[in-house]
């Protein structure tokens, strides 16, 4: 996994937030489906949750967890990504 991946992780994660309304939210997943191979997305799982940090950093996400905004080097469990 190189740079282009990231940059695609970070795009999908931008474009499938776009398509919802404002205030939904997606799973990493959805992002890392819409990459990676139909048998091999799970692979990109840590890989998108840095994405998503990427977008954090840069103000374009929070990621949340029962609704909450949380930190995602902390949080465990499922994470969901939305819109700031």
């Amino acid at each position: 996994m190189g740079e282009e991946t990231d940059a695609r992780l970070e795009a999908t994660i931008l474009d499938l937030l776009s398509r919802r309304a404002p205030g939904a939210t997606i799973c990493p997943s959805d992002a890392a489906r819409a990459v990676g191979p139909e048998d091999g997305w799970r692979d990109l799982m840590e890989p998108t949750r840095r994405a998503a940090q990427r977008l954090v950093d840069a103000g374009e996400v929070d990621v949340t967890q029962g609704g909450e905004v949380v930190d995602l080097a902390t949080a465990r469990g499922p994470v969901r990504i939305r819109r700031r």
